[in-house]
């Protein structure tokens, strides 16, 4: 996979320097380091409780740091809610999708962003269906995304699959700058997490940073490009996964091994 790591003014698209969180006397993300360059997939793991959920909460804007900064295209970002994120074109797909089950498929994926109609019917607050149908079936396309029914039927109705494929048709809509994924392949099949590995590709491919939080090893290694280990809240390093093997990456999350200088990512 082609990997551009710097913008045009020689920053990471998006960084975070030094974040940390705690909660009372509980240190859950300590001084954490992050880049993400356009185009690469970069994947952060680490057991229950490492603080790999909370750093992505920290860059979605669903947590707000104690300490640290995100910088946008080289820029000082104020990230203090998820709205601030989409502000920066930051989209995230958590496990839970956040869809509205009761809601159709393109309802979905306008949900709270509704295209207006043009002119006096717009101001008055009108929804124009119509585009957001077309807009909707061009998206889901281009993504070899196949839903036959995008309106009328609630998504509650659709396989797991289908229902990570509209979170992520969603995300791809809005997201200009980076898609967070937070393990997206859980509970599906062999072939839902197949599809969806596909469509992470075609995500970096297009030139957008995908940012993948999972315990799926196999996922892990067949789409990323950089894998962050996180372990107790800090980041003890990031591997190559072209020069480590799987069981390799479970001893450096447990701290059975060190990680050593030849696995480190460029």
């Amino acid at each position: 996979m082609s990997v551009v790591t710097e913008n045009g003014n020689g920053a990471p698209l998006i960084e975070a320097r030094g974040l940390t969180k705690r909660y009372g006397s509980i240190t859950a993300v300590d001084d954490v380091e992050l880049s993400f360059g356009r185009g690469e997939v970069v994947a952060i793991v680490g057991d229950n409780g490492a603080g790999k959920s909370t750093v992505i909460k920290m860059i979605s804007g669903a947590v707000v740091p104690d300490q640290g900064e995100i910088r946008v295209e080289g820029q000082p970002a104020t990230i203090r809610t998820p709205s601030e994120a989409r502000g920066y074109g930051i989209e995230t797909i958590y496990q839970d999708l956040a869809v509205a089950p009761n809601l159709d498929v393109v309802t979905n994926i306008y949900l709270g962003r509704e295209r207006r109609r043009r002119g006096p019917a717009g101001w008055l607050g009108l929804i124009d269906r119509a585009a957001m149908r077309r807009e909707a079936r061009e998206h889901l396309t281009d993504l070899r995304i196949n839903i036959p029914k995008l309106t009328g039927s609630p998504v509650e109705s659709l396989s797991g699959g289908q229902r990570q494929s509209v979170a992520i048709a969603r995300a791809m809509v809005w997201a200009s700058k980076m898609v967070i994924m937070d393990e997206p392949t859980a509970a599906l099949g062999v072939r839902e997490t197949a599809h969806v590995l596909e469509l992470i590709k075609r995500i970096s491919n297009r030139g957008l940073p995908v940012v993948l939080i999972s315990h799926d090893m196999p996922a892990v290694f067949e789409v990323s490009d950089r894998i962050h280990v996180h372990r107790l809240g800090k980041r003890v390093g990031v591997v190559d996964p072209r020069k480590v093997s799987m069981s390799d990456v479970v001893s450096f999350i447990t701290g059975a091994e060190a990680i050593p200088e030849e696995a480190i990512a460029d």
